[in-house]
């Protein structure tokens, strides 16, 4: 059955969506990029013109493509999942405040995964990946800390990436769009390691955020994120504001 006929459309148009997709996500085509028009696309897939601006449209609503009438569409710059919640750089959410941004790297090897990080990426406890530790500032304080595992697999061009210059959070967000997230809030005491870079005492309340996100290349990255004391999260529209 071809893609004109009756019943095919829905199916089409998502292979069709999975592909481009995968091409934004291996970074075939990068941010701003525009894609191929319609017709080009409609040829290169067998595929009707309809069923093409169906799947773009799928992605658009993702929140992967910018679509403008008479300029074309193109990669979405800063992607996010419109259906779940925002990823924001945490260094625009410092100058928003009005605060100077900086960050420092505590810590960044390659290093075996344990069974808590194992099994809330999925991953067979001991694979390697790269284990961050990072602090960002508002100035001259600390503004956060996290405790970041990232997973090169799904995250290319990762190996060229220079942490000391642009944050593991920026980074992330403008190069590995994710397609799943899972977050959860919790309240501990600050251990010593907390205590020392959030420049806190140690046993202090802290607002703790895990979060896990995922493409179709697997786990991209989990993080533990320490806010500082007083921290607030807000709920407006129903996303989340933290990276």
């Amino acid at each position: 059955m071809t893609d004109k006929q009756a019943g095919a459309t829905v199916p089409k148009a998502q292979s069709i969506a999975n592909e481009v997709r995968r091409r934004i996500v291996e970074r075939e085509w990068s941010q701003g990029d525009r894609i191929p028009d319609e017709a080009d696309l409609a040829t290169e897939f067998d595929a009707a013109r309809a069923t093409v601006n169906k799947a773009l449209q799928l992605l658009a609503d993702e929140g992967l493509l910018d679509r403008r009438r008479r300029a074309g569409t193109r990669v979405t710059v800063n992607p996010v999942r419109k259906a779940t919640f925002s990823i924001p750089v945490v260094r625009e959410q410092v100058e928003q405040a009005g605060m100077a941004y900086s960050h420092r790297v505590v810590a960044q090897r390659r290093s075996p995964i344990p069974a808590e990080i194992a099994n809330r990426l999925d991953l067979p406890e001991g694979r390697i990946l790269v284990h961050l530790r990072a602090v960002h500032y508002g100035d001259g304080l600390p503004f956060q800390l996290e405790d970041r595992w990232i997973n090169p697999q799904a995250a290319p061009g990762l190996e060229q990436a220079d942490f000391r210059h642009l944050n593991a959070n920026e980074w992330l967000v403008r190069n590995a769009p994710y397609l799943r997230a899972e977050l959860t809030f919790s309240a501990e005491n600050a251990d010593r390691r907390d205590a020392r870079l959030l420049q806190t005492r140690q046993g202090q309340a802290l607002l703790i955020l895990h979060r896990t996100t995922w493409n179709d290349l697997g786990p991209i990255t989990t993080v533990r994120v320490a806010f500082r004391p007083g921290h607030r999260v807000s709920t407006e529209s129903g996303h989340d504001r933290s990276s």
